[in-house]
């Protein structure tokens, strides 16, 4: 009988370059050979061979752009985007569906139209603008580029006073716009959406219980305003994307067994100060990451597979067991991330994070 020598799954792992959670996931999918699982780990044979990646069966066969986030978003999941990677679930070909129902920055979304080919996509928010901005990079990017380009070669030159009566000025326009609560397409809209983003401080959308915008002017020198390689790059990838102004509820008649989920909701302050940045007029407190959590419940329910992302409370109150609590029934990992969670600067750094998830 042939001896087989076995290592974990850890080992492999640092064997392979890759994830621990990624090396588990080949195996349960018998992609390693005479893999075995012992107990609550997996044993691999010392001279397996790192399978091919299956993450880039579903490519375009045309080789596709880099995409980024067209819009600087705080709690943007760039940072954390390597430990989402590892719950992607489109190796066998089961899963073919895409739902992002609190799209904000997109990190995530354009991260997997860059690599998959699937055959539905769906994003969605509460935010208004946000969606509009989506729609019309979707819709008429030309049109867009053209508006922000005038933008940018108007206020890049101006001197710092200049800039700020332009900056306000153009603060002013998009509140006059934002009254009027119209979810229709408006290009001007979008451009002062994303002209805002780019200089304001530090990149936040943040607004007043009467819903207008409120952040003041930033301090860059030069900022790109009109990225039009990226919009347009961003504007292909979108074309077949559905795009709903709405809460997360609706997505639930997309979602079904072959659809992959991610969540990442306004995250639960873990700080009294860490609430000031409001990224609409509508509250999302306790009651409403219960509801959430009971909705991730709903759509288990149906065979989706899910990720969703938060705030760990641990990090100030170890006692603090909310989210383990409401997502008892689900796998919670905490992730580092670079947060700044202290007024002081020295006592920012390294955080951690959840991720949650149904598999």
């Amino acid at each position: 009988m042939e001896y087989i020598q076995y290592i974990s799954a850890k080992e492999a792992a640092d064997k392979w370059g890759i994830s621990q959670r990624r090396v588990a996931s080949l195996c349960a999918e018998g992609r390693i050979k005479h893999s075995q699982r012992v107990g609550n780990m997996w044993i691999i044979p010392i001279d397996a061979e790192k399978p091919e990646d299956g993450r880039h069966l579903r490519h375009n066969a045309e080789p596709l752009a880099p995409i980024k986030p067209f819009l600087k978003w705080a709690g943007g999941k760039g940072q954390l985007l390597s430990a989402i990677q590892d719950y992607y679930p489109f190796d066998n070909g089961q899963i073919t569906k895409y739902a992002e129902p609190f799209i904000g920055g997109g990190a995530v979304l354009f991260d997997i139209l860059s690599k998959y080919q699937l055959d539905e996509v769906y994003i969605s928010d509460i935010n208004a603008e946000l969606i509009i901005t989506y729609k019309a990079i979707r819709e008429d990017v030309d049109g867009l580029i053209d508006l922000l380009q005038s933008m940018e070669d108007t206020f890049v030159p101006l001197e710092t006073d200049a800039r700020k009566e332009y900056f306000y000025e153009k603060r002013a326009r998009f509140n006059e716009l934002k009254v009027q609560d119209s979810n229709m397409l408006n290009l001007e809209k979008a451009a002062l959406m994303i002209f805002l983003n780019k200089t304001c401080f530090n990149g936040l959308y943040r607004v007043n219980k009467q819903g207008l915008y409120n952040v003041p002017m930033g301090g860059y020198k030069k900022p790109t305003i009109c990225d039009d390689t990226n919009l347009r790059a961003a504007s292909k990838r979108l074309q077949n994307v559905t795009i709903v102004y709405g809460d997360y509820k609706q997505s639930e008649s997309f979602i079904d067994d072959k659809t992959f989920v991610y969540f990442d909701p306004p995250y639960r302050p873990i700080t009294e100060s860490a609430s000031f940045t409001a990224y609409t007029e509508y509250d999302f407190n306790d009651k409403e990451q219960i509801e959430l959590a009971e909705f991730v419940s709903k759509i288990d329910a149906k065979g989706a597979k899910i990720v969703v992302s938060n705030s760990d409370p641990k990090n100030i109150d170890e006692n603090d067991n909310f989210f383990d609590d409401i997502y008892a029934d689900h796998s919670i990992k905490r992730v580092e991330a670079s947060r700044m969670i202290n007024s002081n600067g020295a006592k920012r750094g390294k955080i951690k994070e959840l991720l949650i998830s149904n598999f």
